[in-house]
């Protein structure tokens, strides 16, 4: 056979395999998170946590075969096309974070995962909420709606109730929690790794869990003395009172946090997400979308956005684009349920956009775990729900229901309240991972209920100043396998943000500009997985991920802030015409497994958002 003959012979057997293997990964990919949408919605049809155990197991299988990653390496040996190296690439890097050398480390993945099904059910229908001060009931509430409590009730005997049903959760699920961190560590130790945040961060995003702490450690080092500041601040200002964990957030916002809401409504806030990231010039290429906003109980409490089907460029030119599934938690009735909803919106509907957007030879580029970098992830998410804090893009999006814009006057006031005090966000944010971190570094002779819950304790001493808001065991990442270890990347990203935003040249040069749009989806987008994280985002902001962009921010004086902010707003609260939003995809909007609003059959994106708000016109008089 001729030299030629043979190069033909290899690239058709690598097309062959490579086209096997999408296919093969789509079809276990769909069937785990159909699963996961269903078990977490708490739909009816045939949703449970043993298929959700048995769908995920087969699509691990799948991902760590030994026969498969060889083949991968075989066919990228023999041929020389660029696109099949390519994707034979991405194969390699994908099936090596999920080998599994030893059978002990399988049966102990199998074991935490039945554990973690367990204990997700139960906490699914855990009678969350809190004690009422007046009567002892439990009024039922969603940790999101505990959390909204804090901020806005006037009653501090309900803030400390709801602080305390946040801290209820951690009562709940500490004991099998200590079981699957034990497990978890064990499973990591037998293949080779310090422990399982090591086995995490590594195979996310391809550096050590010392590399890691090594740059939250400079975020850390340099807001010990602004935490300590604004701790001091807020308690000379407002009183001791106001440094009690149930009291900072209202102390903080709770009458300006009123006083917003009214230019929040949450009937508007699917319109004012689709509206904003049209003029961005975001697409989402054909998707289609499910949204699953209201709050009900047996909901996972918490937002997310998955992807039962990765977009992706089949070997024929085709197009294959995303079916997308992403929640909230709102609670229309509940005062600033529609400024949380449209952060959540804005935050998840960024996620949707940067996976609809990947344009790339395999659904393996697109799929959201390793080796794809939680921070990569995260960044595009946070990038755009930061604009709901801007001056520029609430001029023009936050008004009221008589389309009155929100006043100057009051943004000036929400920056006075919030900027002194920011620091907070960042050392929240640092929290969680200092804790996973500390946690499965403990003996495992250590790893019980009690010292757990100590743990906890120590570290919000440590890196908030005191007890925490947000109690650490309420945050619903650390309990899911897949979103444990994982929220330093929310750091990264935010970081990311800060330099990203001061690229771009800060609010005013971002609100509406669809240039943004173009650059978000050219460099940050299309890659997907192929490239890191850290590479990309210096190819787009021209420099090194650095932390200084965010600590520059937190040290900006407020009267600064407030003048350029007040520049902003007088460039974008004049009247603009509201015309078409186009996206690109069909939204279907839902409530568990009532659907509520379908823009292919309402006749457009608007038309859908008309029936959902006449939907919660009927059902909540809002």
């Amino acid at each position: 056979m001729s030299k030629r003959s043979k190069l033909a012979e290899a690239t058709a057997a690598a097309a062959a395999f490579i086209d096997t293997t999408n296919a093969e990964y789509e079809r276990v990919h769909r069937a785990f998170e159909d699963q996961f949408w269903g078990t977490k919605m708490n739909l009816s049809g045939g949703f449970d946590t043993v298929k959700l155990g048995s769908t995920k197991e087969a699509m691990e299988a799948f991902l760590r075969d030994e026969d498969r990653l060889a083949e991968a390496k075989t066919h990228a040996a023999a041929t020389k096309d660029p696109e099949q190296l390519k994707v034979l690439a991405c194969f390699q890097r994908t099936f090596q974070c999920y080998q599994m050398s030893s059978p002990e480390a399988i049966v102990l993945r199998e074991k935490s995962t039945t554990l973690e099904n367990k204990l997700n059910a139960a906490r699914n229908k855990m009678a969350l909420g809190y004690k009422d001060p007046a009567t002892g009931a439990l009024v039922e509430k969603s940790s999101v709606g505990l959390r909204t409590l804090m901020r806005t009730s006037d009653d501090e005997a309900v803030r400390k109730a709801a602080w305390e049903g946040l801290r209820s959760i951690g009562d709940f699920v500490l004991e099998d929690f200590c079981e699957m961190v034990k497990l978890r560590n064990a499973m990591a130790k037998t293949l080779g790794y310090e422990d399982f945040y090591d086995y995490k961060v590594t195979q996310a995003e391809g550096f050590g869990k010392a590399k890691l702490f090594a740059i939250l450690d400079t975020l850390r080092g340099g807001s010990d003395e602004l935490l300590k500041a604004a701790r001091d601040a807020l308690g000379e200002a407002k009183g001791a009172a106001a440094l009690e964990p149930y009291n900072m957030s209202f102390a903080m916002a709770g009458d300006v946090e009123k006083e917003l809401s009214p230019y929040f409504p949450f009937e508007k806030a699917v319109e004012a997400w689709g509206r904003s990231f049209s003029r961005l010039g975001i697409t989402y290429r054909g998707a289609t979308m499910y949204l699953d906003l209201l709050d009900r109980k047996g909901k996972y409490s918490n937002g997310f956005c998955h992807w039962p089907q990765p977009a992706w460029r089949k070997a024929d030119g085709s197009w294959q684009p995303t079916v997308t599934n992403f929640t909230s938690l709102a609670d229309p009735t509940a005062v600033g349920s529609g400024k949380t909803a449209l952060a959540t919106l804005m935050h998840e509907a960024g996620h949707a956009a940067h996976f609809s957007n990947i344009l790339q030879p395999s659904p393996l580029f697109s799929q959201e775990r390793a080796p794809t970098s939680v921070a990569y992830a995260e960044n595009q998410s946070m990038f755009l729900d930061s604009l709901v804090g801007d001056a520029a893009w609430r001029a023009r999006y936050a008004k009221d229901r008589t389309g009155t814009p929100l006043p100057w006057a009051l943004h000036e006031k929400d920056i006075k309240a919030r900027h002194p005090y920011e620091v907070f966000q960042l050392r929240g944010m640092l929290a969680v991972p200092y804790y996973e971190k500390a946690l499965y570094e403990l003996a495992e002779a250590d790893v019980t209920p009690a010292k757990v819950a100590a743990l906890a304790d120590k570290i919000e001493h440590e890196l908030q100043g005191g007890l925490a808001s947000r109690p650490l065991m309420s945050v619903p990442h650390i309990l899911s396998d897949e979103a444990s270890c994982y929220y330093h990347g929310y750091v990264l990203a935010e970081m990311s943000v800060h330099q990203t935003r001061e690229h771009f040249g800060g609010a005013a040069k971002i609100v509406d500009n669809a240039a943004v749009g173009a650059a978000l989806a050219d460099v940050y987008w299309a890659p997907g997985n192929s490239e890191n994280f850290l590479d990309l985002v210096e190819k787009l902001t021209g420099k090194p991920l650095t932390g200084d962009p965010w600590i520059a921010s937190l040290k900006t004086d407020v009267d600064a802030l407030v003048a350029d902010e007040k520049r902003d707003y007088d460039a974008f609260v004049k009247p603009v015409a509201d015309g078409p939003v186009n996206l690109d995809m069909v939204m279907k909007i839902v409530d568990g497994d009532e659907l509520i609003a379908d823009s292919e059959a309402e006749g457009g994106f608007l038309a859908a958002c008309t029936a959902f708000e006449r939907y919660l016109a009927t059902r909540f008089g809002v």
